[in-house]
């Protein structure tokens, strides 16, 4: 993905929201691609970009992986380009424990990440507001989930909310929900998208042409 693409998918993404965008997918695939409506530290900040993933699994005190820690992940994650990119965290069975706060996810801002999607909660939503990106998870947590869910393997495909999101694959969030698109056919959905919302203009005025039988 060359940065001026990413810039056009974004922007694009951004003015149709959501909604064109799943009923696209709708059309093109037929596996689940659709996440219910988030929360988020910002409403105003759509997320956009290609997935980075790191897998949460519930805590245990006895693997290997068990030390490597969240920092060591995310750079496994986010790989050697890591500008625009979303990190994509699973929930690990445990949606409402937190997966991450402000200090931790300092990271996705020195980066320059596009933000985060989160299938939990994360701590410090102000913190997570003033750094700039895009933040879009279950809601807000006030106590650390280290000793429920730890951050387990990255790079691999993960599952959100019955989703399955691979690596590289495209994720789109905002007040409405989320969605992920391949990104072998981020260009296809994008272009079934703009139809569909000139289909849905084209309806309501339409509509507004009705008169009511007599």
């Amino acid at each position: 993905m060359s940065s001026d693409h990413g810039a056009d998918y974004a922007t694009t993404a951004a003015r149709l929201g959501c909604a064109p965008l799943v009923d696209a997918m709708g059309r093109l695939h037929n596996h689940r691609a659709h996440i219910l409506a988030l929360s988020s530290p910002d409403p105003t900040r759509p997320l956009f970009g290609p997935a980075a993933t790191l897998a949460y699994l519930p805590y245990r005190d006895d693997l290997p992986q068990t030390g490597t820690g969240f920092g060591e992940l995310f750079y496994q994650a986010v790989g050697d380009d890591p500008a625009g990119k979303v990190l994509v965290l699973s929930g690990g069975g445990y949606r409402d424990v937190s997966h991450g706060g402000g200090t931790k996810l300092s990271r996705v801002a020195r980066h320059a990440l596009a933000g985060v999607l989160a299938d939990g909660r994360l701590r410090d939503f102000a913190q997570l507001r003033d750094h700039g990106f895009a933040t879009w998870c279950r809601g807000e947590a006030t106590r650390w989930g280290g000793d429920t869910v730890m951050p387990f393997a990255a790079d691999v495909a993960v599952e959100i909310a019955g989703v399955c999101v691979t690596p590289g694959d495209y994720v789109f969030a905002d007040t409405a929900g989320a969605v992920v698109i391949p990104r072998a056919s981020i260009e296809r959905v994008l272009q079934e998208a703009a139809k569909i919302d000139a289909e849905d203009a084209a309806s309501v005025a339409r509509i507004r042409d009705e008169h009511p039988p007599r």
